[in-house]
């Protein structure tokens, strides 16, 4: 790579992995070149290899001419058996823990580590800190992260350019794969954490380092790995271990663990500021269907919000990322005007219409928390209320007395018409439901079979329109029946 390419390619504020910082950000794993069947030593390695990349690729299927790949070891697959492919497609190094004879006789240039998993971490920390002046804002909760990340994309992508977490890259694999998307020009990074075992957010929070770290909640999801909410606090309570004096921690005021999460940043930085009912808050709250209206005050500032997204819960999703942009002495107006322009992301309480029914899409993921907070959503549509739920994931023992607990709220606490109910757990749903009466519950052992209930009734309800929210974990795929119905 000449000269010439490689200030081209950092003029568009990409970040060129070279030999030597390939090397340096992999010191802690034993980090060393090899070249045909010469294993080198740091002192002539520079001399012997020659990288310039802007992109590492750990999935074939997307690896293009120049990239670096690394090669993942997962639960079910091993990136080392994909290694002729990607030289193949051209890659122009490999990142491996055991180096391969393929390689060697392609004279490709690999730096073996001890753990290339650890190494995506690595390289990824490395890369943050060659950004020293970009402002990291991370969130997790059990449940509005999407929601709260897309709001805060909202505010921020307008003022400076930003890094967004795409999709649900949340994890010990997907945050350093965000953080390797990083370029020069970016000034703001707004992450998505999430865990499904304990230490992963403080594995990802190390790399990262936030100057603004957020709880939104402490709810259910993921109870089956981690025990207890308990459990679930002190998980994520993680995201809290790297800040300082210097940086702030946001907190859930209205939270049944708002204290105990207070106490924990309290331990790391006297900059917590809460939302809810102390440092943010929002008054005069109207919700109807289609969004919300409410008078948001930061302290003593008062702005007006017009929120384009269903549901009282999204008003607290709202609060969260103010105070973040608060925390950084973002302009009260600047925060209005992205709140009121933020939009949902797919399939997040999206909404089309079947004939005269309204379809809404809030399949993206479900947890008890936010199955609670869409049915507030539905019972405040117009017509005969359906909700279609799947099963809720990663409950473990828990799972049967979760499910009969949602049927029980949704039918307490909400107006709502009709719940149909599919998958292993359904059954306890629509137990849970009639136990309390009021509302029409069945349960139906696959989407097909809830398919040929809902179609027909659809349809002889012409006259009576319907709003039909569909909810469940993403291993569900509930999505499925909305595209079943339109395409019928």
């Amino acid at each position: 790579m000449t000269a010439d390419n490689n200030n081209s390619r950092q003029s568009q504020g990409l970040y060129v992995w070279q030999e030597d910082n390939l090397l340096a950000a992999t010191t802690a794993l034993d980090g060393y070149w090899q070249l045909g069947d010469r294993q080198l030593d740091s002192s002539h390695a520079d001399l012997a290899v020659s990288v310039s990349s802007t992109r590492i690729a750990t999935d074939t299927r997307n690896i293009q001419a120049g990239d670096i790949f690394l090669a993942i070891i997962g639960d079910n697959f091993d990136g080392h058996d994909y290694l002729d492919i990607a030289i193949t497609q051209g890659a122009s190094a490999v990142i491996v823990s055991r180096p391969l004879v393929t390689v060697i006789a392609n004279n490709i240039p690999q730096l073996v580590v001890t753990d290339t998993r650890l190494a995506l971490g690595q390289l990824a920390s490395y890369r943050r800190q060659q950004h020293p002046d970009l402002t990291v804002i991370a969130i997790t909760g059990s449940s509005g992260k999407t929601t709260a990340k897309e709001m805060l994309g909202s505010i921020f992508s307008r003022l400076a350019s930003t890094l967004i977490t795409r999709g649900n890259l949340n994890n010990d694999f997907g945050v350093p794969m965000m953080m390797l998307e990083l370029k020069d020009q970016h000034r703001y990074a707004i992450l998505e954490l999430g865990a499904n075992h304990i230490g992963e957010i403080a594995y990802t929070t190390e790399l990262v380092r936030p100057d603004v770290a957020c709880i939104l909640n402490i709810g259910t999801a993921h109870l089956g790995e981690f025990g207890s909410r308990e459990g679930i606090c002190q998980t994520k309570a993680e995201i809290f271990h790297t800040l300082t004096d210097k940086q702030v921690a946001i907190v859930p005021d209205t939270d049944d663990y708002a204290q105990q999460l207070r106490n924990i940043a309290k331990t790391h930085t006297s900059q917590v500021l809460g939302f809810g009912s102390t440092d943010v808050t929002a008054s005069d709250i109207n919700v109807h269907a289609e969004g919300s209206e409410f008078i948001l005050h930061l302290g003593s500032q008062a702005g007006a919000v017009s929120l384009p997204l269903a549901g009282e819960h999204n008003v607290s999703n709202a609060l969260a990322a103010a105070a973040c942009a608060y925390a950084l002495n973002i302009d009260i107006q600047d925060i209005v005007t992205g709140l009121n322009h933020a939009r949902p992301a797919k399939g997040r309480l999206n909404s089309q219409m079947l004939g005269r029914h309204r379809l809404i899409d809030d399949t993206y993921n479900a947890n008890p928390h936010s199955v609670r907070a869409a049915a507030h959503v539905l019972a405040a549509q117009t017509g005969t209320q359906i909700m279609v739920l799947g099963d809720i994931g990663e409950l473990g023992e828990a799972a049967i007395s979760e499910h009969h607990n949602l049927g029980h709220t949704i039918a307490s606490d909400t107006s709502i018409d009709m719940l149909l109910c599919v998958g292993e757990f359904a059954s306890d749903s629509v137990a849970g439901a009639k136990a309390v009466g009021g509302i029409e519950a069945h349960a139906f052992t696959d989407k097909p079979q809830l398919l040929d209930f809902l179609q027909p009734y659809l349809q002889a309800q012409q006259a009576q329109p319907c709003t039909v929210l569909f909810k469940g974990s993403r291993s569900m795929q509930m999505e499925s029946l909305i595209d079943a119905l339109v395409k019928e």
